[in-house]
């Protein structure tokens, strides 16, 4: 939704980065490498150069040749793309009116512009009214308030205040709106500005617990973007992170295994990345198995959930009978003949598969592993990649 034009004001000759703003995941390392050249990006300095920006927010012209911080710029993006017209309106005047250039205070008016009232057109005094109402009382009213709301008697009285001022972007009522401090120029504001696997809440362990000053972390992430975040915390050492859970969608049971306080910020990106790429059965499977094979950590949690090949899955399969019907009727290792349902087995035939593999009934369904290895050691690292490192240690001690 948008795109600006960075240089390094102190050295322009270094040239110039074209960025696309909000930065896609898959594209933040790439966009802080191709910074970083220019020797500009810092995740804590405003050492950006604006050059041009374009967007569908003609206000944000006024921050050309200032010097902005990367993920500032990229918060705002993303507080920006979410905002109907209504709102860009109130956005943009609203900037205009307060004079606002600085990025912080441009973030702050995105949790507060919708205070505001803005006619763009006065052709219909009864819609004009009503919107003022629900600016008013943020953005809540009863279907019945409405009904007995005189819309156009509420716009007239609006417009005979005076209280107006004429911006580019429409006449603007401020409504008393304070450009209150949500942000601090430090830690940003919760938001969810698309689905993630984990939100959680990063704090330094000497703060008190109910502190504001906190980091959130959106998982699955760049690992540059969880030291960035780190860094704009001010916490360098992994020892001093303390963790606040906040939203997840992971299936329950792995909720249950773990203990977010103490897990590794790494392991859990890692983990938050190894579910995300999982069907929504798949992760129901994962569930299942997670409640067989009691993990208690998030490296063992991501090991289960990238060998789910080798468990096998009876979704809603509670009796022997169920896991019976089940194999024979959907798990495709069989030629179910509905003709010949008469005859068939299931109690016994789940009876018998039970008794030669190692599975049990889960809240989700029956879930067995066929795997060669014992589950400890599933869930330990990778043994081929473990033998690899104690191969390439021991040829550089002989070395």
């Amino acid at each position: 939704m948008m795109q600006v034009i960075l240089s390094n004001s102190k050295h322009p000759e270094y040239g110039q980065a074209a960025i696309p703003l909000p930065l896609a995941q898959d594209q933040y390392e790439d966009c802080v490498e191709l910074l970083e050249k220019l020797e500009i990006g810092s995740a804590t300095k405003q050492d950006c150069k604006v050059l041009e920006i374009s967007s569908a927010f003609p206000v944000l012209k006024r921050m050309e040749m200032l010097t902005v911080n990367l993920d500032e710029l990229d918060y705002l993006a993303k507080r920006l793309a979410s905002f109907d017209v209504g709102e860009a309106a109130q956005f943009q005047a609203m900037a205009h009116k307060l004079e606002l250039f600085e990025l912080k205070d441009l973030i702050n008016l995105t949790f507060c512009c919708q205070q505001a009232t803005v006619i763009t057109d006065f052709t219909n005094l009864e819609a004009i009214g009503r919107d003022h109402y629900m600016n008013l009382y943020g953005g809540c009213a009863s279907t019945q308030e409405l009904e007995d709301l005189d819309g156009a008697e509420t716009a007239r009285l609006l417009i005979d205040s005076g209280a107006g001022e004429v911006t580019p972007y429409g006449v603007v009522y401020d409504n008393g709106m304070d450009l209150e401090q949500y942000y601090d120029g430090q830690h940003f504001p919760a938001y969810l500005y698309e689905p993630c696997m984990l939100m959680i809440g990063l704090t330094f362990r000497l703060e008190p617990e109910d502190t504001k000053n906190i980091t959130w972390l959106y998982l699955p992430a760049a690992r540059g973007q969880l030291e960035r975040a780190m860094a704009r915390s001010g916490i360098s050492d992994p020892a001093d992170m303390r963790f606040r859970f906040s939203e997840s969608m992971f299936p329950d049971e792995v909720d249950a295994a773990m203990d977010f306080r103490y897990e590794n910020i790494y392991e859990l990106n890692d983990l938050a990345l190894a579910v995300s790429k999982l069907s929504v059965e798949a992760q129901k499977k994962l569930g299942a198995v997670v409640e067989m094979a009691e993990p208690e950590y998030a490296s063992q949690i991501r090991h289960l959930a990238e060998n789910l090949n080798q468990f096998e899955f009876a979704p809603g399969a509670h009796t022997p009978a169920e896991y019976g019907r089940y194999m024979i009727q959907d798990s495709g290792h069989f030629e179910y003949d509905e003709n010949l349902e008469g005859f068939y087995d299931y109690e016994k035939f789940g009876l018998q598969r039970m008794e030669q593999e190692s599975g049990m009934f889960t809240d989700r369904g029956y879930v067995s592993y066929h795997g060669t290895m014992s589950l400890d050691e599933l869930m330990m690292e990778d043994p081929a990649e473990t033998f690899r490192e104690e191969q390439g240690l021991q040829m550089g001690g002989m070395k």
